[in-house]
């Protein structure tokens, strides 16, 4: 079938396309997408890709439309949350509990399906879509492993932000640092993904958050989450990690900037104490770019750890239903993290308006 879609045929802009979409095969499920959010990892592909042209969009939510041979886990009319990482449920890290580690996210920077074929194809070239999913496609072929049926009377829009950026956010404070009662954080960083580490920072009892972002509007948006200090910079913020800690640092630092540098994680671990913790959330526009450089003594005598943190180190099938039901229960924020709705056509206007500052979540509304 035809539908329309964002796609990058090489490092520059959006552009909004015609494109043939397959019909579903076997173990595989073809998504009428509703909402995308507007990732900054999909930012990232603007600069560079393992594969051109691909369909962006990684954070959706949407209507099943037809399944193919052998899907048993959703069915047509099913509402889902696209997992970014596709979890087949029995490999040695599926096995372990760790399924954001699962062998089938092999392919996500090219967006080829795990059984070896493109879900679209445009001027009779395949192209994939970002990380197996493809949410910037009004219609999208998805393995079934990359689907989370989620309850029909939840709202989409909010929903598709359970595909990347707040279990991202909120898993990097819960799970990767793990903040414990009465810890001192510093959350580097405060969009999308920032945001929601704030929320899980204090849910999990921090005593202090501190959350920097040279934006104002978007550290300020943080103290509504739970950040009981808000600040422009790195420096301010180890100065105050030991005023808080009462001399000894941070317990967790968490970078979650939509690109990191080595200046900007230099500058988050300059705020780390004593046993603490530096998770890293964020990522580089360059995939083998090296970002990080500590003072090897310093970790060792402080016996400081660095904890690499993909998805929030939530597994989507446990954790996207546990976090809607905090959601419904008026524990976890969502409905203001969407800042601005944005159509197709305006997916470039989107990423400005990001790059700017303006929004914490801007969402792609897709029309049918």
């Amino acid at each position: 079938m035809k539908t329309h879609g964002a796609v990058l045929r090489g490092p520059g802009d959006w552009e909004v396309v015609e494109l043939d979409v397959r019909d579903p095969g076997p173990g595989e499920v073809l998504v009428d997408m509703a909402y995308a959010g507007l990732c900054h990892s999909d930012e990232h592909l603007r600069v560079e890709s393992a594969r051109y042209p691909i369909v962006g969009g990684h954070e959706g939510a949407g209507v099943v439309r037809a399944v193919g041979e052998g899907v048993t886990d959703v069915a047509p009319g099913d509402h889902v949350v696209t997992a970014f990482l596709p979890a087949c449920g029995h490999c040695r890290w599926c096995a372990a509990g760790r399924s954001n580690l699962c062998d089938l996210g092999a392919t996500i920077t090219s967006g080829m399906l795990p059984n070896g074929r493109f879900p679209f194809t445009l001027d009779g070239e395949p192209l994939g879509g970002f990380c197996i999913v493809g949410a910037f496609a009004q219609t999208s072929l998805l393995s079934e492993y990359s689907c989370v049926k989620i309850d029909a009377h939840l709202p989409l829009d909010v929903a598709a932000l359970m595909a990347c950026s707040v279990p991202t956010g909120w898993g990097s404070a819960v799970n990767a640092g793990p903040v414990r009662p009465g810890d001192v954080v510093v959350v580097v960083g405060t969009g999308g993904v920032g945001c929601n580490a704030v929320q899980g920072a204090a849910m999990a009892g921090a005593g202090h958050v501190v959350a920097v972002d040279p934006v104002e509007f978007r550290r300020e948006f943080a103290r509504t989450l739970g950040a009981t200090h808000a600040v422009a910079g790195a420096e301010e913020a180890q100065g105050l990690a030991r005023e808080l800690s009462r001399g000894t640092g941070a317990d967790v630092v968490i970078v979650t900037t939509g690109t990191t540098s080595t200046d900007i994680i230099g500058g988050a671990y300059g705020c780390l104490g004593k046993g603490g913790t530096l998770v890293l959330t964020g990522l580089s526009d360059h995939a083998t770019e090296m970002t990080v450089g500590l003072p090897g003594n310093i970790a060792t005598v402080f016996e400081q750890r660095v904890q690499g943190a993909l998805y929030g180190m939530c597994n989507a099938h446990r954790d996207i239903p546990r976090l809607l039901r905090l959601y419904e229960d008026g524990k976890l924020e969502l409905d203001s993290l969407i800042t601005k709705r944005y159509s197709l056509d305006q997916v470039n206007e989107g990423y400005q308006d990001q790059r700017d500052g303006l929004v914490i979540r801007g969402v792609l509304e897709h029309q049918h």
